[in-house]
């Protein structure tokens, strides 16, 4: 019934993976994703105009914070030692908007690909909330893994 899903056990029932006898390796993944804005909230941001602050460095460091609390947020990915976390948001006019790519790095026995997903989508929700006064109309997609390293299935990545 699992259909060779691993969260899910011969029952069909969720559960945690068995990482035990999975080796440790050196681990990488980055993700991406951007937030489209109107080219006035665009100005904003990127002239630090921003009523509430640094939109980019508060952004960056919810990024961060959102990779290291990633296993209390989706329930069942394993709580990690995260070695590093790199959220990098760049500037787009021709979005317009910010870019945002996510790189979290671990030694261990599974992928951390959740990890960078979530930093990317924390920081791009952070943006949203921090000039949300005065663009409703805000726009947060393109969220995906652009490479996975390490382990068993070997390197992943987008094309």
């Amino acid at each position: 019934m699992s259909g060779g899903l691993t969260h899910f056990d011969e029952a069909g029932h969720a559960h945690m993976v068995d990482v035990s006898e999975k080796a440790v390796t050196a681990r990488i993944a980055t993700a991406e994703g951007w937030v489209r804005m109107a080219p006035e909230t665009f100005a904003l941001i990127t002239e630090g105009r921003a009523r509430k602050g640094d939109v980019v460095g508060v952004a960056r460091l919810a990024g961060i914070m959102g990779a290291k609390k990633t296993p209390e947020l989706i329930p069942l990915c394993h709580p990690l030692p995260v070695t590093k976390v790199t959220v990098d948001l760049t500037q787009d006019p021709d979005l317009p908007g910010l870019r945002i790519e996510a790189t979290v790095k671990t030694t261990g026995q599974t992928g951390v690909e959740m990890e960078a997903l979530t930093a990317v989508s924390v920081a791009a929700l952070t943006v949203y909330d921090m000039v949300k006064a005065v663009d409703k109309t805000m726009e947060i997609g393109g969220t995906r893994v652009i490479l996975k390293d390490g382990g068993k299935s070997g390197r992943f990545e987008a094309k």
